[in-house]
């Protein structure tokens, strides 16, 4: 028995006189508040409908049966609950055959669980609460609001299972072995399990052994290839630590590599942080500045602590890499989360200097505010070319969320007032950004199991699904975005809309092309994407580049500029089939102006190098890098001859970059 009789006497609450420790025996119950004073019932959920995997052993049943059609939400964020960890699932179906209608695990306040959802008169539902994070009793409440005829959903989803799934972690859907197909990755504390996706639509499923694992992927799991074998490596994050996995050249085994410092990990990251195309890793620390571990170039990573989020107090809880001054490095945000009146509560961005410093510019650019939030979902919104960020709130104590324009002058501006966001009362740890209807705008999965649909304009609006977060990717290859949710994958059901997939293959960059800026061109204007190993809060996602094109027929130009300043550029690609482009195998010549070629002479050289009709460009800088990706040369001089006194004979790269962001390359050679 887990009901609280003497609270329910107390608040006039209708008392339960049954047992809920089983399917079998759940508990009719009506609209109202109830209480359960522990979450121990024998009978455990086994079909995940929210996120964050397995590791329940315990349960507590409910059944609905409504009188109407209604909305109906049921929720945990209640005084009574006291910030209690909670998570539920709501089903359809029969005991042993559920079928998932909704469920939620952080979308309420805090820790707490909030889902709406849409329910037919007659139909019995049932709602399963499990101890996935703590059997500590709790309040919940469920209300029943006259039913909202939804819009026609831009796209619609359909729910497959994956009985084949097993692990505590189901945090990944990312492509493992280098065939550019997104895999399902779920691990534990002796095994790495992954479903490798085939050409054909089918999976294999292999389960790899481990050693028991000092750290587990508790908060966050990031993937990238840190040794260029051609086989993706792990970076898990756990409250105590972090555990690097290591796959061997044949991505058959994985070898552990534990930090012995203490890290109370969130948000964790591969990114090349210094730029010499090795990827390191990155992650928030909670309670003391933030670390990082600078890679050596064979994969071997040493830590470092200090310089990149340095509050005494920590509060550092989801890191996000991106090129918001659009100058070629990553640079990064910290979404931060502090209650009361601690200054670890708000917002850092750091630029990039170039040379493996940051600059804190949180004040000058506008984007140091206490809002609490645990992630941030940066894409560019109204597709100007610049990085935006929704700053997605994980409580209203200090306000609720917010939609930061890119100014394209290192500043934002708080453009939230009629944006959708100002009336969104979701709130969530969970906040990333995909084109998931391809109409060529970028959405927002956060909270209240909803997409908010983006109009190209920093207007949004919202559409409620059966799934909350969890990690996405393309899941048969059909250029639609996919959502999963543990064994669960909610895939696309498409729409007419067009789309292209790019992956990439770095030489001198990373592998991965981690920290690449994708752009598309076409009818619409501009697109980009950064290429990002760990966004939002927990999940690790595709790290291919996923455009759509709405109903446009063809794209004119595809620009890939590299980490390491190499500039690839296809023209006419074919559209609604994913491209694969190799660093350099592309390269792109300078552009003409007015009929007029801007062009590189003499070629080769020995002593200098002028650039013809240099004068018709706006350039802001020169860069002339090796084939290595060192930078040897920078100037902001409008000079159109350079002299290249001191450089070895070689091949090199020059880069000019406009004003207005673009970068145009072209080769040379130095005798």
């Amino acid at each position: 028995m887990k009901i609280n009789f003497t609270f329910f006497l107390l608040l006039g609450m209708p008392v339960l006189s049954q047992a809920q420790n089983t399917c079998a025996t759940a508990v009719p119950i009506t609209a109202g508040t109830y209480a359960v004073s522990a979450v121990d019932g024998t009978d455990v959920p086994t079909v995940i409908c929210a996120t964050n995997g397995t590791g329940q052993t315990a349960g507590e049943w409910y059944t609905y049966t409504p009188d109407a059609n209604y909305t109906v939400t049921i929720t945990t964020d209640l005084a009574a609950s006291a910030g209690a960890d909670t998570r539920f699932h709501v089903y359809s179906g029969v005991c042993g055959a559920h079928v998932c209608v909704s469920g939620d695990d952080d979308g309420g306040s805090g820790l707490t669980s909030t889902a709406s959802f849409n329910v037919t008169n007659g139909t019995t539902y049932t709602i399963a609460f499990d101890n996935r994070w703590t059997s500590a009793g709790f309040s919940f409440e469920l209300t029943e609001s006259p039913i909202v005829v939804p819009p026609t959903p831009p796209i619609t989803f359909t729910a497959n299972t994956f009985p084949s799934i097993s692990g505590t972690y189901g945090l990944a859907v990312t492509d493992m072995n280098g065939d550019f197909l997104d895999d399902i990755v779920t691990v534990s504390s002796s095994s790495v399990q992954i479903l490798y996706q085939q050409i054909s639509g089918a999976f294999i499923t292999t389960n790899i052994p481990t050693t028991n694992t000092m750290f587990q992927p508790s908060w966050s799991m990031a993937i990238g290839d840190i040794d260029k074998n051609g086989f993706n490596d792990m970076l898990y994050g756990s409250g105590n630590g972090v555990t690097f996995m290591k796959a061997n050249a044949t991505g058959t085994a994985y070898t552990e590599v534990s930090g012995t410092e203490y890290v109370f990990c969130q948000r964790t990251n591969f990114v090349d942080i210094n730029n010499d195309g090795n990827l390191d890793a990155f992650s928030c620390h909670d309670i003391d500045p933030n670390v990082y571990y600078l890679n050596d170039g064979s994969g071997n990573l040493t830590f470092h602590q200090g310089g990149l989020g340095d509050h005494p107090e920590g509060g550092n809880y989801g890191s996000i890499w991106t090129d918001y001054d659009n100058d070629g490095d990553q640079d990064l945000f910290i979404a931060k989360c502090r209650g009361g009146a601690s200054t670890a509560k708000i917002n850092e961005l750091h630029r990039n200097n170039g040379d493996g410093t940051f600059t804190d510019v949180s004040i000058a650019s506008n984007m140091a505010d206490p809002i609490q939030t645990w992630s941030s979902a940066w894409n560019d919104y109204n597709n100007d070319g610049w990085m935006d960020g929704v700053i997605g709130a994980s409580s209203t104590d200090d306000g609720p969320h917010k939609v930061m324009k890119n100014n394209g002058n290192g500043t934002f501006s708080d453009v939230t007032a009629g944006s959708g966001w100002d009336t969104n009362p979701s709130l969530n740890i969970e906040h990333v950004s995909f084109d998931f209807d391809n109409d060529g705008f970028t959405d927002v999965l956060g909270g209240g199991n909803k997409i908010m649909f983006g109009n190209g304009d920093f207007t949004f609006f919202p559409m409620v699904y059966a799934f909350s977060n969890g990690a996405i990717g393309d899941l048969n290859n059909d250029g639609f975005l996919d959502i999963r949710n543990g064994n669960t994958v909610y895939m696309s059901d498409k729409n007419d809309n067009n789309w292209i997939t790019i992956n990439l293959q770095g030489i001198e960059s990373n592998s991965n092309g981690i920290g690449a800026r994708v752009e598309i061109y076409g009818a619409w204007g501009k697109q980009i994407r950064d290429i990002r190993s760990g966004d939002g809060f927990r999940y690790m996602n595709t790290l291919n580049a996923h455009f759509g094109i709405g109903t446009a027929t063809m794209i004119d130009s595809i620009m890939i500029k590299w980490p390491s300043g190499h500039i690839d550029q296809v023209n006419n690609p074919t559209i609604n089939e994913p491209l694969t482009v190799v660093e350099g195998s592309h390269p792109l010549s300078l552009l003409e102006v007015d009929g007029k070629k801007i062009a590189l002479y003499p070629n080769p050289t020995m002593d200098y190098l002028t650039i013809e009709n240099y004068d018709l460009l706006d350039a802001s800088s020169i860069q002339i890098y090796t084939q290595m990706g060192e930078r040897v040369f920078e100037t902001q001089k409008k000079d159109s001859k350079i002299s290249l006194t001191g450089l070895a004979s070689g091949r090199y790269f020059l880069v000019i970059q406009t004003k207005n962001g673009e970068k145009y390359s072209e080769s040379f050679i130095k005798m």
